[in-house]
């Protein structure tokens, strides 16, 4: 027979717990609205682990499906540019010309700058379900009104539209992880959604390959267009009536379950959900180390996004293969970047203290296959494919960093704000990459190279320095007692505030 003891909860915890229970009046202004599922239960405030396993697996089920299937389609929709550019979007918009088509890749990423941050904003102060399908929905008319599109300026607005849609997905679903899982299960969780990056790749060209073979009045990459817009907008839906959000409003779970979902998150020190915005953990977060080391991590990362989801697809019609052929032959890729980024993190769920030097294992796979693509000769179509599939190497890195940034930020504001700040880094590395592809220097793109291994470098020496400042800071507080949960919903504090806080590796 199982023992009742949580493991989360220690009998203080749980005698602190059953105190709260006791008051009648829930602050959710200074605290999190975890509180008041606590001070509401009123069952047997344990549990044990098999209980708390059958839960994590309810909540993969329930959650994870969502979070995978709805970044996935925003990856496909994405990265349609580049499928269709086989497929006449070049010549019919004149996208041949300079760096227009360059400029068209990069659009995706002011756009998604400028609409990260009322998204996100959105998120913290609105049910996020209903955010999420209302972004979703615009996203998938958006994307179909891409087939109407007749000029290179007309692409520009329609990208820039697409990406300030489509900005608030990914940090929302930081903060749905950060919010439905413990520390050392959040890296795993970032990996699964993120990796469908990889594993769409692998659909994608299929769908497109079958659409390209159409003989209609339009011409085959707007028929591309159509079709991911469709199924978008009917999977917004499915988001709106299925996601759940958070522990504290989550559809089909019980109140014991809404109030294990809760209980256990206390040892991440971090919260569950508040409302309310607080412009002092704002100033807070600028003044973090932590937070600018992994925004400019994101930046100097993703330069090689450019290579990655704007131009695979040509690179691999520049070795002599056709359009057709150079869809199928993008599918490798997919695979072997999608097991990478489900495979890293899982080596760091498993392993503590590997996250830090796992992105920076990763970023080192991106610096070879850039080597590789920039100083092998167009013959050696073997070596350099090979090298392609293993470019995009940095997403398990990236997949990582997503969970740093989540489990090493507390207070819901903080994190939030967080969370978006670090896509834009994100976003002024996508932007970068494609620049520097210079369509005169093709088929070696020596500018693009350079930039790439240059940038990728610096994220390696970024990922130690945030590992040693971590370390160092916990060291610090180490000298003044053990880590310690009393403090994880009181106040919404952060990081910085609670000392018994600790950063993950």
């Amino acid at each position: 027979m199982d023992e009742k003891v949580t493991p989360s909860l220690g009998r203080q915890d749980v005698t602190q717990l059953e105190d709260l229970q006791k008051s009648i009046t829930v602050d959710t202004l200074h605290n999190d609205e975890a509180v008041r599922v606590l001070a509401n239960y009123q069952g047997n405030p344990e549990w044990d682990e098999k209980e708390e396993k059958r839960l994590v697996r309810k909540i993969d089920r329930r959650l994870l499906s969502i979070l995978c299937v709805t970044y996935g389609l925003q990856y496909y929709d994405k990265a349609m540019l580049s499928q269709a550019a086989i497929f006449g979007l070049r010549t019919d918009l004149r996208l041949t010309v300079g760096i227009r088509y360059s400029l068209a890749a990069a659009m995706f990423y002011p756009g998604f700058i400028v609409g990260a941050y009322p998204a996100i904003v959105l998120a913290q102060r609105y049910p996020i379900e209903r955010v999420i399908f209302t972004i979703v929905l615009l996203w998938g008319i958006c994307l179909m009104c891409t087939a109407g599109v007749t000029t290179h300026q007309g692409l520009y607005i329609q990208r820039f539209f697409l990406g300030a849609l489509e900005s608030g997905v990914s940090p929302a679903w930081m903060l749905v992880v950060g919010g439905w899982y413990k520390k050392q299960e959040q890296a795993l969780r970032m990996g699964a959604w993120y990796c469908m990056t990889g594993y769409v790749s692998i659909i994608s060209p299929l769908i497109n390959y079958g659409l390209g073979h159409i003989q209609g009045s339009l011409s085959p990459w707007r028929y591309m267009y159509i079709v991911a817009g469709a199924v978008t907008i009917i999977w917004a839906f499915v988001v709106l009536f299925l996601m759940p959000p958070d522990p504290i409003r989550a559809k089909r779970f019980t109140e014991r379950e809404k109030y294990i979902a809760v209980a256990r998150m206390r040892i991440n020190n971090s919260g569950v959900r508040n409302t309310h915005f607080k412009k002092e953990q704002v100033f807070e977060l600028l003044k973090d180390l932590r937070f600018w080391l992994c925004f400019f991590m994101a930046f100097t990362m993703l330069v090689a996004n450019g290579p990655v989801s704007s131009f695979q697809p040509i690179i691999i019609n520049d070795l002599g293969f056709s359009g057709l052929n150079s869809l199928l032959l993008v599918m490798p890729a997919g695979a072997v970047i999608g097991t990478i980024e489900l495979g890293v993190p899982y080596l760091c769920y498993r392993i503590k203290g590997l996250r830090s030097y796992m992105t920076a294992a990763t970023v080192c796979l991106t610096i070879l296959a850039s080597l590789l693509l920039w100083q092998l000769p167009q013959s050696a179509t073997g070596a350099k494919l090979f090298a392609l599939y293993i470019l995009a190497g940095y997403g398990g890195g990236y997949a990582v960093l997503m969970s740093l940034q989540i489990a090493n930020t507390a207070g819901y504001t903080k994190r939030s704000v967080g969370s978006s700040g670090m896509f834009v880094g994100y976003c002024l590395g996508n932007f970068m990459g494609p620049l520097v592809f210079i369509e005169k220097e093709k088929p070696y793109y020596t500018t693009g190279w350079i930039v790439t291994v240059a940038t990728s470098a610096m994220t390696v020496v970024l990922a130690i320095v945030y590992r040693f400042v971590c370390a160092r800071e916990n060291k610090k507080r180490d000298r003044n007692g053990v880590e310690a949960f009393e403090h994880a919903y009181k106040d919404d504090l952060t990081d910085v505030l609670n000392k018994q806080f600790r950063y993950t590796l």
